[in-house]
Order: structure tokens, then C-alpha cells, then sequence
């Protein structure tokens, strides 16, 4: 099916674009939802005017949201979570825990829809696109560290304390190794 879009529509198209669709996506989403209508020899007339249109009203919203971009720019989100051993959470921090975070942070409500990246599951830093519009994008930096400890361990810091800690001397081997050295120290 052919339709013509009215509004953007993230990964498919900008407004005016004649796109094929599959016939469900078309004829369930993008009709209902008002980001198309039937690509008719009526419709087609009506391009011109609606990439001016939507040209418009997208100049506007970047204008709006460009002070928000660079806000959300700054930010660093800080998780904290159970994991295992090797690094691995048990769960994840999901598109939802990053636009309820983001949304305290910047005082502007963040859906999760707009947070594109996969949900995260292991220990470490990532990086995150925030979707303002289809042409404001920001990156934000996210830490996800093990809890109850600090966070400058995502970044290593903290593991030169761990090996400083003695290791505890287990068994026989220990008690020999001292067995040898006292005799050698009295028959000096």
C-alpha cells in the first residue's frame, strides 16, 4: 500500500515522503494514528503543502527543544544493582529506569520510547540516544555499578584495595614454608 505521510515517523519517513507500507502497518498504525493517508491522486496534490507545513513545525520544535538537548547533553545517569561475579545483573536496567532517571534530572517528562538502546545487562558504562525529534538526538552517559559499592569501581579505581587485602594463608603448604625458614635462621 502507498500512503503519504502528514507527520515524521521515526526509521520510515519525514512528512510529504510517498512510502510503500505493508497494508496492516498502513492500514492499522499509520492511517488511525494520523502520520498518513492514502497515496490518492488528491493527496498527491497536497505534498508541496505539507512538507511546508511540516518544515515548519519542525524548525519550531527544534528551536523549543535545543536548550533541553543541550541539558540532557551534561548528564550522567548513575545505576546501582545486583550482579554476580563475572559482571552479569540479575535483571536489567531497562528504556523505562533510564526515562524515569533522565526525567528527574532534566524537570521534562523523557518517555521510554524515545531512549533508543537495548536493555542493559552487564556492568559498565553506555552510552544512550534520547530522541527529541528526528533531528535533536542527545547522548547521554550511563554507569551501571555493582551495589553497595561505589561507583568510581565501574571505572576500576577501586580494585588496587582489593588486592591489597591479605589473602588468607590456608593449609599445610603455609606451615611448611615457615617450618623451613626457622631452622635456617638458628643454624646461622
Amino acid at each position: 500500500m502507498k500512503v503519504l505521510l502528514v507527520k515524521d515517523v521515526y526509521k520510515l519517513g519525514r512528512a510529504g515522503d510517498i512510502k510503500k507500507v505493508a497494508d496492516g502497518f498502513g492500514r492499522n498504525f499509520l492511517i488511525p494514528q494520523g502520520f498518513a493517508v492514502l497515496a490518492t491522486e488528491g493527496a498527491m496534490k497536497q505534498v508541496l503543502k505539507i512538507k511546508a507545513q511540516a518544515e515548519v513545525r519542525r524548525s519550531s520544535q527544534n528551536n523549543e527543544l535545543s536548550g533541553l538537548a543541550e541539558q540532557i547533553k551534561a548528564v550522567t545517569l548513575t545505576f546501582s544493582a545486583k550482579a554476580g561475579d563475572t559482571g552479569k545483573l540479575y535483571g536489567s536496567i531497562t528504556t523505562q529506569d533510564i526515562a524515569t532517571a533522565l526525567s528527574e534530572q532534566v524537570r521534562f517528562e523523557v518517555k521510554r520510547q524515545q531512549v533508543d538502546i537495548q536493555p542493559i545487562r552487564v556492568l559498565g558504562e553506555f552510552t544512550a540516544h534520547i530522541r527529541l525529534t528526528m533531528d535533536l538526538v542527545p547522548e547521554i552517559k550511563i554507569i551501571v555499578h555493582r551495589e553497595g559499592e561505589a561507583a568510581e569501581s565501574a571505572e576500576g579505581k577501586a580494585e588496587p584495595e582489593k588486592a591489597e587485602k591479605p589473602k588468607k594463608s590456608g593449609g599445610r603448604k603455609a606451615a611448611e614454608e615457615v617450618a623451613v625458614e626457622e631452622p635456617a635462621a638458628t643454624a646461622e
